[in-house]
């Protein structure tokens, strides 16, 4: 069967992957080789399925979309059969979420998904359809965007430093601007305040574009945004770089600091991306996918792909995923207790 990529799925609807002949009989063929082969020893390439159907719970064209695809063209090339990319927009991801919850186990279908569904969302909100450590397995952790802190060149604070003097200085009146309550980024101010010992006002908007407006034009002064968008405005003296919400100085930015660099510790908030499985997925299928991806992520073109959107590699195996998983989850779920934050 000659390997397609399906075009984007429109916003609400579902696509399902047709199984060819060459897979019919792998599958057989697996079957009569035995379930306990495949789990009793290492899986390999011909363990894997012949099809795949990638479910992106978010609108064609962001960067989960965008690493679906990515993941999608490496499996077709490599194993052949057809792949689809299914994009279930909806009720903050929980549409595509639910539908690989209910998929079979079989390493066919897989989640790809964003930190905030996975860390912030299980506390942040209340009746969730599904919980991340009951529900999925953990597969591989695909790449971070790094996070930073911007102001306002009229706030006059270059550095973190400065910011942190005068924000104590005026306690309760610096205002930053996020994209919404519960927001990654939001919470990044929240951990920030709380390592640095300030008070600042939240200022929420729906959505980064109003909200990077407003910075801009100086109605907020602060702002917690990913790094690729607001490079531009730094470069061009619209926006101070404060410092990186990261472990890390940016390859797209090895000029700007990070927060730790400038005495800031504890303050580690890249947007980051995953892809996990159901839950009853068999372990060597699970492993088997981790070193498929892992070793996809590593090529170069690969890796020149997610430059392009800001992207870097951030390598992990399914139990470090699910360690990752894990201790960030218990760390926003503290600060959103604390806090006390309410989703609206």
């Amino acid at each position: 069967m000659k390997a397609t990529l399906n075009p984007p799925a429109s916003a609400g609807s579902a696509r399902t992957t047709r199984i060819g002949r060459r897979a019919w009989l792998a599958l057989a063929g697996a079957a009569a080789a035995g379930i306990a082969g495949l789990s009793s020893g290492p899986a390999t390439a011909q363990n894997l399925p012949g099809n795949w159907r990638l479910v992106a719970p978010f609108p064609p064209g962001g960067p989960v979309d965008s690493l679906a695809r990515l993941l999608a063209t490496g499996l077709q090339e490599r194993h052949g059969g057809q792949t689809v990319v299914d994009n279930r927009p909806g009720a903050n991801g929980n549409l595509g979420i639910e539908a690989v919850k209910r998929a079979a186990p079989d390493g066919r279908t897989l989640l790809v998904i964003p930190a905030g569904n996975l860390t912030i969302n299980p506390t942040l909100l209340a009746n969730l359809p599904y919980n991340v450590q009951a529900d999925f397995a953990p597969i591989a952790m695909l790449a971070k965007a790094p996070n930073l802190l911007v102001a306002h060149p009229g706030l006059g604070a270059r550095n973190a430093r400065e910011l942190v003097a005068l924000a104590k200085s005026r306690p309760g009146t610096l205002s930053y601007a996020s994209p919404g309550v519960g927001s990654g980024l939001h919470l990044a101010g929240e951990l920030f305040q709380i390592q640095t010992g300030t008070e600042m006002l939240h200022v929420p908007y729906k959505g980064t574009s109003q909200a990077l407006v407003d910075v801009v034009g100086g109605s907020v002064p602060l702002m917690f945004s990913n790094l690729p968008g607001v490079l531009a405005q730094i470069r061009s003296g619209k926006l101070v770089a404060i410092g990186l919400t990261d472990s890390t100085r940016a390859p797209a930015a090895p000029d700007i600091p990070t927060l730790a660099e400038q005495g800031i510790s504890g303050v580690v908030v890249p947007s980051w991306y995953a892809v996990l499985a159901p839950a009853a997925t068999p372990p060597a299928v699970v492993q088997q996918l981790a070193r498929e991806f892992n070793a996809q992520l590593q090529q170069t073109t690969t890796r020149e792909a997610l430059a392009a959107q800001g992207l870097t590699l951030w390598p992990m195996s399914p139990a470090e995923l699910d360690a990752h998983i894990r201790a960030e989850t218990a760390t926003w779920a503290q600060i959103i207790r604390s806090r006390k934050i309410t989703a609206q």
